[in-house]
């Protein structure tokens, strides 16, 4: 059984976009925190606005990408938080430029 390692778990929740932005959420910089415990995996992770109207939505896509891309990981928990608050400084440079902020 191969090791999870955060690394690949970023890399799949690259394929989770924000539904009103073009982008993913790390990139975002929705994703505050990643822990690997064996094959359990802990994401810690905010959404752009506090009452998102998509934020269950968001929540069943982390956890089922995490799952399909990584088989060895066996349980998922999201954790929502608001703080400190999601702002556009959060957004990977690239992000930024092409939003031209």
């Amino acid at each position: 059984m191969a090791e999870v390692k955060e690394e690949d778990v970023l890399n799949a929740l690259r394929e989770v976009y924000d539904p009103e932005l073009p982008f993913n959420i790390v990139d975002l910089g929705l994703v505050y925190g990643v822990e690997v415990d064996g094959r359990k995996v802990k994401v810690k992770m905010t959404l752009t606005t506090l009452g998102c109207p998509l934020s269950v939505y968001l929540v069943d896509m982390v956890e089922e990408v995490i799952k399909q891309k990584i088989p060895e990981v066996e349980n998922v928990e999201v954790e929502l938080v608001f703080d400190p608050p999601w702002t556009p400084d959060r957004m990977a440079p690239e992000v930024r430029r092409l939003l031209g902020l």
